[in-house]
């Protein structure tokens, strides 16, 4: 059990991070600056630095905890051993456009961070264990459609993988900066026919209904336009 020093600790970390993401969809990483973040964080600037060293150990922070949601949709996808594969992958893409069609202005600001990590741009631990995790969990998840006959053999669930990734990060970055005239859910739901159209089983193809991926403290109501 954690000490209630420690417990304040997490709590004060949480804060900062909190207090970078809200400033970061505002103005933009550049025009931020660690003393702003402290300031809406209500601590001490040094309190800022004791967490964090620099103010991109702040975005890999919070970055992580991005890609830390969707490695938990990814985990629970696994767990629902009973759905066809196909229907989760739709469900992947299609609640990862609602999730950042949310908060567009944030994911604007950082998806190029996110996107780096994930095809392997940035060389640091954080990126490299991070990267690693989500492949892992989505080569099972694709690797268990393939035994089932859900998917096709023809591609090595690890390519299936990459290019799943390749097709989510083109789609978000499109919409975020070229073009968000549509709904970038459904933009995904495409996608997602884009993906699995060579590789689904026919017999398999129409959406089934299944749990909701998403992590709890992330489900919310979408907010006002």
């Amino acid at each position: 059990m954690a000490t209630r020093r420690q417990q304040n600790r997490f709590e004060q970390r949480a804060r900062i991070t909190e207090a970078a993401r809200k400033l970061f969809s505002k103005h933009g990483i550049e025009d931020v600056t660690m003393a702003d973040v402290a300031a809406e964080a209500g601590v001490s600037r040094t309190t800022v630095f004791n967490h964090f060293r620099s103010k991109h150990a702040l975005l890999e922070a919070i970055t992580e905890d991005v890609l830390d949601y969707y490695r938990t949709m990814l985990e629970n996808a696994l767990a629902a051993e009973e759905v066809p594969v196909p229907a989760l992958i739709r469900t992947l893409f299609s609640l990862m456009g609602l999730g950042i069609e949310e908060d567009r202005r944030f994911y604007r600001r950082v998806f190029r961070e996110i996107a780096r990590i994930q095809v392997g741009l940035d060389e640091g631990e954080m990126g490299e264990r991070a990267r690693r995790g989500l492949t892992e969990r989505l080569v099972r998840l694709l690797e268990r459609g393939q035994e089932r006959g859900e998917l096709g053999r023809a591609h090595r669930a690890g390519d299936l993988a990459s290019a799943f990734v390749s097709l989510v990060n083109g789609t978000i970055t499109h919409w975020l900066y070229d073009d968000a005239s549509e709904s970038l859910q459904l933009s995904m739901q495409r996608a997602a026919e884009i993906f699995l159209q060579p590789v689904a089983e026919a017999s398999v193809r129409n959406p089934r209904d299944v749990p909701d991926l998403r992590p709890p403290r992330r489900r919310r109501k979408r907010r006002a336009a």
